[in-house]
């Protein structure tokens, strides 16, 4: 008899719709591993970037990204996750707006793509996986018995990035992070390789206005009704 896949609960969902931290907080409550799929092509987009790699010399980016070595590290504190990139702790620079573009930009590049498919598979691994990212539910994980598709307005998610960035210390616009938003929302929807959108069953959650405990409770009830 054939073994009983890993269960899998995609989240999937533009940037700023809270997937990180519902992701987060959902893998917790389920005591299941979590992947952060973004971080990986911010990683590599990072990874070039520290190399003086140009983003738009496909091949480059490509052995780059076969090569990177990513590690998550838990915060012994229960805080946000170490993500390190070829040995160095990148978790600050991985959420800056400039990896946020370099990982959109790179993740048009099917051999990239490619190349971090098997990374993102060899995290399913038992109990159970939450996977966060804009096509886990689609291309990555299409057979995960559990789907859900978080999305927020676009005034919402520069705020709730605004306060992110700045909280961090960083000099932003809300204006300029609205406008980067709806550019990468376009950017994403449109691209020919795995567009951003909700995978068929997903469950779709609108967060606009949303506590996130409640966000959190209707993603847990997915699993678990």
């Amino acid at each position: 008899m054939a073994p009983t896949p890993v269960p899998v609960l995609t989240i999937d969902g533009p940037s700023g719709s809270g997937k990180g931290t519902i992701s987060r907080l959902v893998a917790e409550k389920l005591g299941w591993r979590m992947l952060d799929s973004g971080a990986l092509y911010r990683a590599v987009g990072y990874a070039a970037g520290a190399e003086g790699i140009d983003l738009s010399d496909e091949a480059a980016v490509t052995r780059c990204a076969q090569h990177i070595k990513i590690r998550f590290q838990a915060s012994p504190d229960g805080g946000e996750t170490h993500v390190l990139v070829n040995g160095h702790d990148a978790t600050d620079e991985l959420r800056t707006e400039t990896a946020g573009a370099a990982a959109s930009a790179i993740a048009v590049i099917p051999a990239v793509r490619q190349a971090l498919v098997d990374l993102q598979l060899a995290f399913r691994k038992a109990p159970g996986l939450v996977a966060d990212g804009r096509d886990m539910g689609t291309v990555i994980f299409p057979d995960a018995p559990f789907k859900v598709f978080l999305t927020a307005s676009a005034s919402e998610r520069a705020k709730r990035r605004y306060k992110q960035l700045k909280d961090k210390g960083l000099s932003v616009t809300l204006a300029g992070l609205q406008r980067e938003i709806e550019a990468r929302d376009a950017r994403d929807a449109s691209r020919p390789v795995a567009p951003l959108k909700p995978a068929e069953g997903a469950v779709v959650i609108d967060t606009t206005g949303m506590p996130i405990e409640v966000v959190v409770a209707k993603v847990f009830a997915v699993v678990r009704p």
